[in-house]
């Protein structure tokens, strides 16, 4: 299995070499570049391909929230995890609507970033637990907004549409359910229909306006 190629932006070295540690212990990521600063991490990130980026917020030259949107313009594709000290929803806000696909609290655990990593990068959005619902909560859309219908999920595609919000891969979905990964996908396509939803993003939106992620 090819390893997650993850590069990290932070002006302080020691938080770098900490994760690049922690990072580079697990077998299925590796780090493959730094930076010191925002433009540095715009400048040198494009060519190295990283699958995620895991930026601090507070950083010179460009901010986080300043590089992740220079990052993901110029690179799509590209999955940005934001990683801070700040727990001021304004902060956060300001990733996610640059484009980040997540963010942990410095003070998380570090198994916590690690499946924040592997969350972002299968196509999941990730939200601290501990601020999800301060955050989201007032940033997102009322489902109305999203042209969200009234069409009642069944039970599984229900479970599907959860697990998916929560960050989880297709196959972990499919591990968990005892399902093909196939299965989970028709699941995970219906519920989205039925909700009126068209992205992952939409839907973590409206399972934080249900209380999905809280219940989880």
């Amino acid at each position: 299995m090819t390893p997650l190629r993850i590069f990290l932006a932070d002006d302080h070295a020691v938080v770098r070499e900490g994760l690049k540690a922690l990072i580079n212990a697990q077998s299925d990521m590796a780090v493959v570049g730094e930076a010191a600063d925002g433009l540095a991490a715009c400048e040198q990130a494009p060519p190295l391909r990283p699958d995620v980026v895991v930026m601090d917020v507070s950083m010179p030259k460009l901010t986080g929230s300043q590089a992740t949107a220079r990052l993901r313009q110029e690179c799509p594709t590209l999955r940005v995890l934001a990683l801070t000290v700040h727990e001021d929803k304004g902060y956060i806000r300001q990733l996610l609507t640059a484009g980040a696909a997540g963010y942990v609290l410095k003070r998380a655990a570090p198994e916590e970033l690690i499946h924040a990593i592997r969350a972002v990068a299968a196509g999941g959005v990730y939200l601290d637990p501990s601020m999800a619902g301060k955050v989201v909560g007032g940033y997102v859309r009322k489902p109305t907004d999203l042209g969200v219908t009234s069409g009642e999920l069944s039970d599984r595609e229900s479970d599907v549409a959860r697990q998916t919000a929560a960050g989880h891969s297709n196959k972990e979905i499919a591990a968990r359910l005892e399902l093909s990964v196939k299965t989970v996908e028709t699941y995970r396509a219906r519920a989205m229909e039925k909700l009126g939803l068209s992205s992952r993003a939409d839907l973590v939106r409206y399972a934080v306006q249900q209380g999905w992620l809280q219940d989880g």
